[in-house]
């Protein structure tokens, strides 16, 4: 009965912490092989170089890009990489112009 009364609380707190990704590993596993073929990408062009690129890509294919790049170009450059990647649908890009502090 003690064992009973002290798991219940854990389970019930289990059953409330769903997250999708984890409910479908699938789709997981699907958007993580995404944003790794554009870091890649990025990477071998040595665009995250130039700055700090972050990318994220969400369970419909959107591919989320945010942080700083040094010039337009290299901004450019890496929404261009984004979307020639295979299994994405669209690019949402939040990268600025790197300022001099």
């Amino acid at each position: 009965m003690v064992a009973a009364s002290v798991s219940a609380p854990i389970a019930a707190v289990t059953a409330a912490d769903t997250d999708s990704d984890r409910v479908h590993p699938k789709t997981f596993i699907a958007d993580s092989a995404i944003t790794t073929k554009i870091k890649t990408k990025l990477a071998t062009d040595h665009i995250t170089s130039l700055g700090h690129i972050h990318v994220d890509t969400d369970k419909d294919g959107v591919a989320w890009l945010s942080g700083t790049a040094c010039t337009q170009e290299a901004i450019n450059n890496a929404v261009a990489m984004a979307r020639a990647t295979e299994n994405v649908k669209a690019v949402q890009s939040d990268i600025r112009v790197k300022t001099d502090d």
